[in-house]
């Protein structure tokens, strides 16, 4: 239904804008930031189709890594390693300026190690990940500063309690985040600032004019700036079908708390697939698209019976597996993903950007993608 703006809202809230970005998640709003600290007399405002940051920058399971060894070996198939190692460095430098920008405490970092688990019939993948293990040191010893990044953690398997896990190799550098204190503190700043968020506005389409570019809203508004920014990584298709993004629906859940929970750390599963770890004595797990890729292309929130079954057999069979356990919340989130890994970071007409495809790592990549975007308007 159409809302008539009136004389007052349009001239004060909807005119005189000098850059909108859509989309208020991690790249929206480290884009934000960074073109107010580059144009400090712009006015940037942030247009967001929901009550809070809607896509994944809320609903992800706040891993600060920048890739198992399964996931680098995946890679290294396809990619030079050249190209594997220069990803590897962006979605590392991307984690510093996250923890730089805000700080540890009000992202809710903690550095408790990541680990990668196998099966025994994941025999196979483990000896080429073991294989490869001081390779992958020697490589990423200048980009993260650790001699030894990766290592075998057999002692922790029965620490942990898990069943069906013959082995485990340590990522000592990886940590995780609390993903609602990043985004609720990236909102404080950027208001701080004075960047102003305008929520529950959804886009349906942006037109180029002579000298700036309109958003068509889906409540019927048209809102014009010199420059426009999209930052709805999943989402984007939906504005810009030509582009290389595609979205990927990934189902969460989280349990009760659990009274004496050894489980500490991130945890990566099948590739990195499946996913778990610990949100203080609570074990939140997610993942599993791979087992029905079609059905999870879409940019629909849900879930799905086979991937549903497929997360309880991963808590009652491998993670937690001695006593029952009851689960608190159950969850979706849409990422932005393509063949190329990459990110999108590009001028797509003379007053239109994009900022888009986080591969499924914005946690990593995303605080240094909305710089880049930042600078390229800037330079542009």
């Amino acid at each position: 239904m159409l809302h008539e703006l009136s004389f007052w809202e349009k001239n004060s809230f909807l005119s005189h804008i000098d850059i909108i970005i859509i989309g208020s998640g991690i790249v929206g709003l480290n884009a934000a930031i960074s073109l107010q600290e580059k144009c400090p007399k712009a006015r940037i405002v942030v247009l967001e189709r929901g009550v809070l940051p809607y896509g994944a920058s809320t609903r992800n399971a706040g891993f600060a890594c920048f890739g198992s060894i399964s996931e680098l070996l995946e890679d290294l198939e396809s990619r030079s390693l050249d190209e594997v190692l220069a990803l590897v460095e962006k979605r590392w430098k991307g984690l510093q300026k996250l923890r730089n920008r805000l700080g540890d405490t009000k992202i809710g970092f903690e550095p408790l190690g990541g680990y990668e688990i196998f099966t025994p019939k994941e025999q196979e993948l483990y000896e080429k990940c073991a294989e490869k293990l001081p390779f992958f040191n020697q490589h990423l010893a200048e980009i993260i500063g650790e001699k030894e990044t990766y290592r075998f953690s057999p002692e922790k398997i029965a620490q942990n309690s898990f069943a069906n896990v013959q082995y485990m190799i340590e990522n000592v550098a990886e940590g995780q985040i609390d993903t609602g204190k990043m985004m609720s503190n990236l909102l404080l700043l950027a208001r701080e600032k004075g960047i102003e968020i305008l929520t529950g506005i959804g886009v349906s389409g942006i037109e180029e004019g002579e000298n700036e570019a309109v958003i068509i809203c889906e409540n019927g508004w048209h809102i014009s700036a010199k420059q426009v920014i999209v930052c709805t990584n999943g989402f984007a298709k939906r504005l810009l079908p030509a582009l290389a993004v595609n979205p990927a629906r990934n189902q969460v859940w989280i349990t009760k708390p659990i009274k004496n929970l050894a489980l500490s750390g991130t945890f990566h599963y099948e590739m990195g697939y499946f996913y778990f770890r610990n949100v203080g004595n609570r074990i939140l797990l997610g993942g599993g698209r791979h087992l029905d890729k079609v059905t999870e292309h879409t940019d629909e929130f849900g879930k799905t019976d086979i991937i549903q079954q497929a997360l309880h057999n991963l808590l009652t069979q491998v993670i937690f597996p001695h006593k029952p356990v009851a689960i608190d919340m159950k969850w979706s989130g849409i990422l932005g993903i393509g063949e190329e890994k990459k990110p999108i970071i590009q001028q797509v007409s003379p007053h239109l950007y994009v900022a888009v495809r986080m591969g499924g790592m914005g946690i990593a990549i995303g605080a240094l993608v909305g710089e880049e975007v930042a600078a390229l308007v800037v330079g542009g």
